[in-house]
């Protein structure tokens, strides 16, 4: 278990000078001073038997000696006084660079952490290697080029897909669906956003985006039509029936599997539902202008509708006028709900009830994983060491206070309910307060209209997200992966932070890591991982770095 390490002292005080023994004499001289053989034997005899560096100091320093007597030149009183200055300013000095790096990260008091300022760094707000590279976008559609769709009634038949799961899964799906259908040289039906487990939203494919738009900028690439054919007249039998379903699409299938085993059953059918769909299209394996068009459906076909638009623009303007000024704001997007905390199997700070009830909810929802348990604890360990868990809120607050962040910092929260509520948010709020989501920003009025759609709602966090001056993901998954690649493509001029969480892990785990080399670390290791394009490698995701098919040089 990792845990944010912390204590109530730096370690045992050193005194600043040599403590006064009991016997000590008067530190005025006798008259009468012995200096017969026999008694300097005895002091030589009991100097001896002193520590060496007590018996040097006193030797050379008689005044603080046991038989203190006062030198008659006073320029070795002075000196003596002068080496317990600097021996006081010495320990004073060695003092405060061991609280500075001291053996722990952060001091915590109950729920709150404390750690030390950090000096912001020139470039908190802006990318700064944007300015090295030299790419731009290049997916965008070419105005007065000539269409290579064939007639309509060459059409090789319609596909119909349900777009599963939250709002960036199914914009993933539509993506690939456009795809698909150009691979084939088929219609494409507008994609039925579908209902799921968590999400539990009805929403419709108008309800988030301009379906005009949508068609119109794809028109020289794919067909695509509103609604089934009237012709077809069992519009039920596309949902139900299993003979005009195509269930046998691997994940990351190549574009020859369509060709080869998909096209020969539209021709046949007409019309066929493909599903399911949840990433059955692949990257590496497909013809780059394929790829290229994923990316224009991306970044320029798929436009939210103008209402949508308009809200994200009024919180984004809010979150930069919050100080009474124009200011930068951050972006956070925290993924520590319940449910990611349990699908995650990672092991987190808490109460025993709370790892108890943790136990519980991950058996229940996940029994073929969780077997009989045995296994969790080393299978915890080995994903926080590879950093494969989620950032606690408060691991997230040390690493912005290392990076040089300051308290007052602006940011939005991007998130569903954290789990653990307000105590395990109170160690990130407390170190920056100026921390609010779109509920605090916005009025219940204001965003009573977009309640009827749980997918409205996170359009709104993408959209804000996405004009941040700098996002900081906390941990994977699709809407982190689209903001970093839509900035990317956009410009790569914001920064983006991608958290190296197993160098975190490595050094919440390091009961020897001082905040002086913690903040190094933090420093060099997230110089480069601010969001740039970068080349690209097998099987790599598009959706978070389009460099290879969808940018090219300026």
């Amino acid at each position: 278990m990792i845990e944010l390490r912390h204590s109530s002292s730096i370690g045992p005080r050193a005194t600043s000078s040599p403590m006064k023994r009991d016997g000590d004499s008067s530190p005025l001289i006798p008259e009468n001073y012995p200096d017969d053989d026999e008694d300097r034997d005895r002091h030589s005899s009991k100097d001896r038997d002193r520590p060496f560096s007590w018996y040097s100091f006193h030797s050379w320093c008689p005044f603080f000696g046991d038989d203190s007597r006062v030198s008659p030149y006073n320029s070795r009183i002075s000196l003596c006084l002068l080496f317990v200055l600097v021996l006081a300013g010495l320990i004073s000095a060695f003092s405060i660079v061991n609280h500075w790096n001291a053996p722990y990260l952060c001091k915590k008091d109950g729920i709150v952490l404390h750690c030390p300022l950090v000096k912001e760094g020139p470039s908190l707000w802006e990318n700064p290697y944007s300015t090295t590279t030299s790419w731009k976008p290049c997916a965008e559609r070419r105005d007065g080029g000539l269409s290579d769709l064939p007639p309509e009634n060459e059409t090789n038949g319609y596909i119909f897909i349900h777009a599963e799961g939250g709002l960036n899964q199914q914009r993933i799906a539509i993506c690939n669906a456009v795809a698909v259908a150009k691979i084939m040289n088929a219609t494409l039906i507008l994609p039925v956003l579908k209902q799921d487990q968590i999400w539990k939203d009805q929403t419709k494919f108008e309800d988030i985006f301009d379906v005009d738009h949508f068609i119109d900028y794809l028109k020289h690439d794919v067909r695509i039509v509103r609604d089934i054919p009237d012709w077809f007249t069992d519009k039920s039998e596309l949902f139900t029936s299993i003979r005009r379903t195509v269930k046998n699409i691997p994940k990351y299938a190549p574009a020859q599997f369509y060709i080869d085993n998909v096209l020969p059953r539209i021709k046949e059918k007409k019309i066929m539902a493909l599903k399911p769909f949840v990433d059955r299209l692949g990257y590496d394996n497909v013809p780059q202008e394929i790829n290229r068009l994923r990316c224009r459906v991306n970044y320029h076909a798929l436009k939210f509708l103008p209402e949508i638009e308009q809200m994200a623009d009024s919180l984004a303007s809010r979150m930069r006028n919050r100080t009474g000024s124009s200011n930068p704001y951050m972006a956070l997007h925290l993924r520590f709900e319940k449910g990611m905390v349990g699908l995650s199997f990672c092991d987190f700070v808490g109460t025993r009830e709370e790892k108890a009830k943790m136990a519980e909810y991950r058996k229940k929802e996940w029994p073929r994983r969780y077997k009989n348990g045995s296994h969790l604890w080393q299978l915890a360990l080995q994903k926080r060491k590879e950093g494969r868990c989620p950032l606690e809120p408060a691991e997230v607050a040390v690493l912005l206070r290392a990076m040089g962040y300051p308290k007052e910092t602006q940011i939005y929260v991007a998130s569903g309910q954290v789990y653990g509520g307000h105590n395990r948010m109170a160690p990130l709020r407390n170190m920056f307060p100026n921390l609010v989501t779109k509920e605090e920003l916005a009025t219940k009025e204001e965003l009573a209209g977009f309640r009827k759609h749980v997918t409205s709602l996170a359009a709104l966090d993408f959209l804000v997200c996405l004009k941040s001056d700098v996002f900081v993901m906390t941990h994977g998954g699709n809407f982190a992966k689209l903001i970093i690649g839509a900035r990317r493509y956009m410009g790569h001029s914001q920064k983006s932070i991608k958290p190296d969480k197993g160098l975190m892990s490595k050094s919440f785990g390091d009961p020897y890591m001082g905040w002086a080399n913690f903040v190094e670390d933090v420093v060099v290791t997230h110089q480069t991982r601010t969001g740039l394009p970068e080349e690209t490698f097998p099987n790599y995701d598009l959706w978070e770095n389009p460099l290879t098919p969808c940018m090219c040089k300026a």
